[in-house]
């Protein structure tokens, strides 16, 4: 029963050990828009364009994403009014960053959601990202400062709830690390540190570059070690034929190897 028990082990043994910082580095999480896996896009429209070269989105997706109402959620950025376009275009790249980015993996979160599987959870936002999206949004109104749940959705889109008032940006949220973290149920954190350290995720950055958060995604990969639940499904699911189809010939010739041992 021990060599049968050491040759299922060696089958397995490859593919059970392959999750690990690989496996939280160029991918997608399982929602309800993005890919199966990233890849060039040819084109991508406007402030999504930075990624095309290797993308979790699609062309119509991030289309969508520049609209005001959005068949994406039909979320409503002018549930208080319209949204100044300055502030506007901050919503409009965190869409383009949560969509597009192949880079989110080590902060993807398993979740129990109608149309989504999966999440990011604290990603680590640059803070020229969180001070420019606050300067540039103080002013704008809202009526919530989480915006991911809360909202009276009986017309089909999102409308204030009762008893909700609408506010600036400001006064919803005192300080950028507020807008941050906040807005999307804890998506973003804000860091302290700043573009180009590779230790935060960039909302804005030049293509022609090349993708930064490349290896920020890499550095907290190494940092977390071993991999989430959901990567560990993930190698379940992903091991071989082969192997699956070997076991049961692992364990007879444990059988059969008992069977001779009490003769």
């Amino acid at each position: 029963m021990a060599l049968a028990l050491a040759l299922a082990l060696a089958l397995l043994a490859p593919h059970a050990m392959a999750p690990g910082k690989d496996s939280l580095l160029n991918v997608c999480m399982d929602a309800k828009h993005h890919k199966r896996e990233p890849g060039p896009e040819g084109k991508l429209y406007e402030q999504c364009s930075p990624w095309k070269d290797n993308a979790c989105c699609t062309a119509n997706t991030t289309s969508e994403a520049h609209k005001d109402q959005s068949l994406l959620y039909n979320f409503n950025w002018k549930h208080c009014g319209v949204m100044p376009p300055k502030c506007k275009r901050h919503f409009i790249q965190d869409t383009c960053l949560y969509e597009c980015s192949p880079n989110l993996g080590p902060w993807i979160q398993q979740v129990d959601s109608s149309w989504r599987r999966e999440r990011i959870l604290h990603v680590p936002l640059c803070r020229e990202d969180c001070e420019e999206w606050w300067e540039d949004c103080k002013d704008a109104r809202t009526c919530k400062e989480n915006w991911h749940k809360g909202w009276n959705w009986a017309t089909g889109t999102n409308r204030c709830p009762w008893g909700f008032m609408c506010r600036a940006f400001r006064e919803v949220f005192p300080r950028p690390k507020d807008l941050c973290e906040k807005i999307w149920s804890g998506s973003f954190r804000y860091s302290p540190e700043r573009r180009g350290s590779g230790r935060c995720v960039q909302m804005w950055f030049d293509p022609a570059q090349g993708n930064p958060n490349a290896a920020v995604a890499r550095f907290y990969a190494e940092r977390k070690g071993s991999p989430p639940a959901p990567e560990r499904d993930r190698a379940v699911r992903a091991l071989p034929c082969s192997a699956l189809l070997l076991l049961p010939l692992a364990l007879l010739l444990g059988a059969l190897g008992s069977v001779g041992s009490m003769d």
